[in-house]
């Protein structure tokens, strides 16, 4: 009998190197489709799944190309928002290779956030007052207007740290002159001033081809240091998903949201359809959701709890995705809970060591329902895994209630030994407490 597309072997070239193309990693190379699976540059955990390839410039997309040629890639995945920004995924498909991952174009709704916003009024897509400035003193107006809390917002990538709410008119100012003055480079050159929204935060994702949106259960990061939702923002610091607290009717607005966002991507004036993840960023205000921003690439650490929950074939999906076939694609989701708490190094966000030996990853694995996802590790000239990055692992548990993931979460992290090591105690403690902890 013919072999059919969907059963072909593939070879795939994941790119990035987090805790978010560990689990892309994982998930690709569950499939019986995966043949030879790449990691540029990948990490301590995906070198145990896939080929790492050291010295290949991710962010030259020419470069990308080449070597998917070379070694007969038919599928790459692209991990960090920079990538499709600068355009790799455009240039890894003008040589004929499938993507996962929307062209620069698609990538402006996360690449600027004055883009974004405009994009949500354009489609009558709830989001929170707002306006862009290029200059500090009418920024400060505005913020003067909108009254505090308010949020500041540089308009370029930051690496999930260009937002701050400020609870004072003062530190409105010290955001605002912050952001010009350099503290977010370029990114920060452009700046959005924003209106205060209130209520919990979560995330739905959802594989974008043909103007259709197919959804991912929702899930709620951790994005403050400190338990008590304290200190300051991180890349996240712990995650999980479903989200107990979000109702039906807002679970069902969210998704008509997302509905909309991805017809509007296969319309002008999106060069080409949208194909790869779209990320919604929610508050679920007193009003309903309302979208804090839209990503265009798998969340981190969102990908690290949903992609465990997935029960169908990822490289399916990610393939129709990919060539343009949504009617090919097809999910199916574990009922099961999932939670993730991260090890991150000593004075993360801000200054750290790296090269701190990790013991205990393998215990930690072998207990029932975990996975640990690599996120800043590397091996040295001794071969120990050692930390390389400030979020250093992700230790996701699974379980048939939310507090039996939870537990086991903590009962991993409890096995996982570095110099250093601190992490969140209270990982979906407040969504436990129900929705009366929010209100």
């Amino acid at each position: 009998m013919k072999e059919t597309k969907e059963e072909a072997l593939v070879n795939i070239l994941v790119l990035g190197s987090g805790g978010r193309e560990h689990a892309l990693a994982w998930a690709l190379a569950r499939s019986p489709r995966c043949s030879r699976l790449f990691a540029a540059p990948g990490n301590g955990g995906t070198a145990g799944i896939a080929e790492n390839v050291a010295g290949l410039d991710i962010e030259d997309g020419e470069a990308v190309a080449g070597f998917a040629r070379e070694n007969d890639i038919g599928l790459v995945v692209v991990g960090p928002e920079a990538l499709l920004v600068a355009g790799v995924a455009d240039a890894v498909r003008s040589a004929g290779i499938a993507c996962f991952g929307p062209d620069a174009q698609g990538a402006q709704l996360e690449g600027s956030k004055t883009y974004s916003k405009q994009f949500m009024e354009t489609n009558g897509i709830p989001t929170a007052r707002y306006a862009s400035f290029t200059e500090p003193e009418p920024a400060l107006s505005f913020a003067r207007e909108l009254g505090v809390p308010v949020v500041v917002k540089a308009d370029g990538l930051a690496a999930g740290k260009g937002v701050i709410v400020a609870e004072t008119a003062e530190a409105a100012e010290a955001a605002i002159r912050g952001c010009f003055e350099g503290a977010f480079g370029e990114a920060g050159s452009t700046v959005l001033v924003e209106e205060f929204l209130t209520g919990p935060e979560c995330s739905l994702l959802a594989l974008v081809a043909g103007g259709r949106a197919f959804f991912m259960p929702p899930a709620q990061d951790h994005k403050r240091a400190f338990d008590g939702d304290l200190g300051p923002n991180t890349g996240g610091m712990g995650v999980y998903s479903p989200v107990p607290i979000v109702r039906a009717e807002e679970l069902a607005a969210m998704q008509d949201i997302m509905r909309c966002a991805a017809a509007a991507t296969a319309a002008d004036p999106f060069a080409n359809d949208y194909r790869g993840v779209l990320y919604g960023g929610f508050m679920l205000t007193p009003k309903g959701p309302s979208v804090l921003e839209f990503n265009v690439r798998f969340g981190d650490p969102e990908t690290q709890v949903v992609l465990p929950l997935l029960q169908s074939d990822f490289v399916d999906a990610a393939c129709a995705i990919a060539d343009g076939r949504p009617d090919d694609v097809e999910l199916a989701w574990s009922d099961a809970w999932a939670v993730c708490v991260v090890l991150a190094s000593g004075g993360y966000p801000g200054a750290y060591e790296k090269g701190k030996v990790i013991l205990g990853v393998d215990e930690a694995g072998a207990l029932p329902g975990v996975t640990v996802f690599h996120a800043g590790t590397a091996r040295n000239a001794d071969d120990e895994l050692v930390s390389a990055g400030g979020r250093v692992l992700n230790v996701v548990a699974l379980g048939d209630s939310f507090e039996e993931a939870r537990a086991r979460a903590y009962e991993a992290c409890a096995c996982i030994n570095f110099e250093g090591k601190r992490y969140r105690g209270d990982i979906g403690k407040r969504a436990a407490a129900g929705r009366g902890a929010w209100e």
